[in-house]
């Protein structure tokens, strides 16, 4: 590997500052409420904060929609706010990383009101955006939105469509303009003389759009054809993350992951390259989205199971294809994924706790920089909505009117099935901190319901049990932290391990040390052995006693060792 840089062994922390800490009684979290909580956050041992957007917004699409790039929110604070958590962090040693939405602006944003004001050639605000001319009095093409219907909305006044690859109040930024880029940049300068340590880049990966625009492939049913597929890694996205290298990453000592849809393995080589020249890691998808429905026109919207082997064997890949090459970043969850430990682990009483922790040493001992998503350390689980009208999310709202009110494709049982499962809203509700009404959030109704568990499931609670799940996490924390191995060693699956249906079972390996990590999948016992030395340290687990040759329900060991001299049975 290249020289290590500061962000290979830290550990990210997600807020999504809607759902973290209301402070002014108004239901909805904010910037001070995050300055309040600030103690946690360090006790908890991570380095970097990641914010989701606060910038102001049109609040179309949860802040996504950004109409000032340079301007705070009115619900979450004041720029002085800003400043005042920038600095009190820094003074705990916590770094934090900004998310950077320049796929898209919001349609309220100054360029778009001047792109869509006048098609003069004088108007040079009208190619910060993508305008298109009718086909066959139709849309440029037959693209759809990510959010449902077309991906183009006409301006009846110029007669024109813009592009939107989400929402309409969402126009797609022509990144083919080098002066729209120069202003982004400019933008993001802009935020480093504030003093901020880093960007999340959301689908970055779409940036730069094919010649031509050619219709995407249609899928089954479905209305419209897949952009994804067409603009996903378009052909220029690497010149311009290297151009805004140049102009503003190399600059700084920042940490930068980008929002990669579409990627692949070779791809990342390129986002993630160890040189240097675009961004330090990716967010990719594929462990995420193999649990989709086997009707290709419901895509993400199923309750399946994904299979232990597809899991496992989609992340080995991830981390053999990168080691040496790129970085990996990790994760189960975000403000997008549904909770991880009622996807991946078992979100019933008797198990949730102890499925959490495995799912947590699974990842956290791979090769790559962690993160966890505010509520994660808590065991925190979807939040089972009954009533349509419970969820705010537009993906989930747009999606239950298109495939249930218009083209018939499912059942609304069915569909609020799939919304308990898949939502965005099962990872909004706001963070459980104690057992008091609205858990400790706010004082008031929150913009979004609390989980009913939050009586049982909260960080007052976590905090006075040392056995918890979160001062698991922090334990995770301390060992990255302190064990090289899980920086630089090597990634290989436990010989034989390929077609276990039941246990996952990796070894990291440097020169000096090897860690042994053991998974049991399954809500039974069951009996395995492994040979590793005999002077192995277990140097966490997720239960109070070891028994060599059973693996518990969901129990996890993980083995550390210096020299492979004499062999255990295990």
């Amino acid at each position: 590997m290249n020289k290590k840089m500061w962000w290979q062994n830290a550990v990210v922390y997600q807020v999504y500052p809607k759902s973290f800490q209301d402070s002014d009684g108004d239901g909805i979290g904010d910037l001070r409420g995050i300055i309040n909580r600030l103690d946690y956050i360090e006790k908890l041992g991570v380095d970097v904060i990641w914010l989701n957007p606060v910038y102001n917004t049109s609040n179309i699409d949860g802040g996504y929609d950004i109409s000032d790039y340079k301007s705070i929110n009115p619900t979450f604070g004041d720029m002085h706010d800003f400043e005042e958590l920038l600095g009190k962090a820094h003074e705990r040693g916590l770094k934090i990383m900004m998310d950077l939405v320049v796929n898209h602006s919001s349609f309220e944003h100054e360029w778009f009101q001047k792109s869509i004001s006048s098609t003069s050639t004088d108007n040079k605000y009208r190619d910060y955006y993508i305008w298109r001319d009718p086909v066959n009095d139709h849309e440029p093409n037959n693209w759809g939105s990510f959010f449902s219907g077309p991906a183009w909305t006409l301006d009846k006044s110029s007669g024109q469509y813009y592009l939107h690859l989400f929402a309409k109040e969402q126009p797609d930024l022509n990144w083919d303009n080098p002066e729209l880029r120069h202003s982004i940049f400019d933008m993001m300068n802009w935020w480093a003389t504030k003093g901020i340590d880093g960007f999340r880049m959301d689908v970055i990966s779409l940036i730069s759009k094919p010649t031509g625009l050619p219709d995407g492939r249609i899928h089954g049913s479905e209305l419209y054809g897949d952009a994804a597929e067409i603009v996903a890694n378009g052909p220029h996205i690497h010149d311009y993350l290297t151009e805004m290298n140049k102009h503003v990453l190399k600059k700084h000592d920042w940490i930068t992951v980008g929002e990669t849809i579409g990627v692949d393995t070779k791809e990342a080589e390129k986002y993630a390259n160890l040189d240097g020249t675009e961004l330090n890691m990716v967010f990719q998808f594929e462990h995420v989205s193999l649990d989709g429905n086997d009707n290709p026109a419901l895509g993400k919207w199923s309750d399946n199971h994904v299979s232990l082997k597809k899991l496992r064997d989609n992340l080995t890949k991830w981390q053999k294809s990168l080691y040496g090459k790129a970085w990996n970043s990790l994760y189960w969850n975000n403000h997008d994924q549904p909770r991880a430990i009622s996807r991946f682990g078992n979100d019933s009483e008797e198990y949730r706790e102890i499925s959490g922790k495995m799912l947590a040493a699974l990842l956290h001992f791979m090769q790559g920089t962690p993160y966890i998503y505010q509520g994660e350390e808590l065991g925190m689980t979807n939040a089972g909505f009954q009533e349509l009208s419970q969820y705010k999310d537009l993906e989930s709202i747009n999606a239950y009117e298109e495939l249930v009110e218009k083209e018939k494709l499912i059942t609304p049982q069915d569909m609020m099935t799939y919304l308990r499962a898949r939502s965005r809203d099962n990872s909004r509700t706001p963070m459980q901190w104690n057992s008091d009404i609205y858990a400790g959030f706010s004082h008031v109704k929150p913009w979004l319901s609390v989980n009913p568990n939050y009586q049982s499931i909260n960080a007052e609670d976590e905090l006075s049990n040392p056995n918890s799940l979160f001062y698991f996490y922090q334990k995770l924390i301390k060992l990255r932290h302190t064990l090289p191995v899980i920086t630089d060693g090597d990634f290989n699956l436990f010989k034989g391990n390929e077609e276990d249906k039941e246990v996952f079972a990796y070894t990291r390996k440097n020169k000096n040390e090897t860690l042994f990590v053991i998974a049991n999948f399954t809500s039974h016992s069951v009996t395995r052995q492994y040979d590793v030395p005999s002077e192995s340290k277990l140097i966490i687990q997720n239960y109070p006693t070891n028994d060599n040759q059973v693996l518990k329900p969901y129990e996890v060991k993980v083995y550390l060792y210096t020299s492979p001299s004499t062999t255990l049975h295990l």
